[in-house]
């Protein structure tokens, strides 16, 4: 049994009430706003435990630092290739993908993990872009029509 923590409490909800996935320096620099005296260090410890305990996740972009996630229910992300932000991405599950990756497969597939990559909303804006129009059936997206 892990002893309680005030400052990993603070940090749970915190991530429980944020959508962007903040780094640890972000979640740093709010906890020290309860915490005056908190350091960087705590802040990793006790995402490292909540993570182990399976109260947050930890995404690993491979690009820059690691964001976190307070939701830890099945869902997917985009990854803004301008600005960097992690973004849910509300979309039926793909559990499929499994049973296509089994084909190419001897072992057993157990699971999948998946990024998207595109532009977010305000980068698009920033640039004075529009998102581009969906196309007119899954058909067509999946034959790139």
């Amino acid at each position: 049994m892990i002893k309680y923590s005030r400052q990993r409490e603070y940090i749970r909800d915190f991530l429980a009430g944020q959508k962007d996935h903040p780094t640890a320096e972000t979640i740093y620099r709010n906890a020290q706003k309860e915490f005056p005296n908190i350091s960087l260090g705590t802040v990793y410890r006790n995402l490292a435990q909540l993570e182990q305990l399976g109260e947050i996740k930890k995404l690993s972009t491979g690009q820059g630092p690691d964001h976190f996630d307070g939701n830890t229910s099945p869902h997917y992300h985009v990854i803004c290739t301008t600005c960097g932000s992690v973004i849910d991405l509300e979309m039926e599950n793909i559990n499929h993908i499994n049973i296509l990756a089994k084909t190419g497969f001897d072992g057993e597939i157990e699971g999948h993990f998946v990024y998207f990559y595109g532009t977010c909303k305000n980068c698009l804006e920033r640039n004075g872009r529009q998102p581009s129009a969906l196309p007119q059936t899954l058909e067509n997206a999946i034959h790139g029509q």
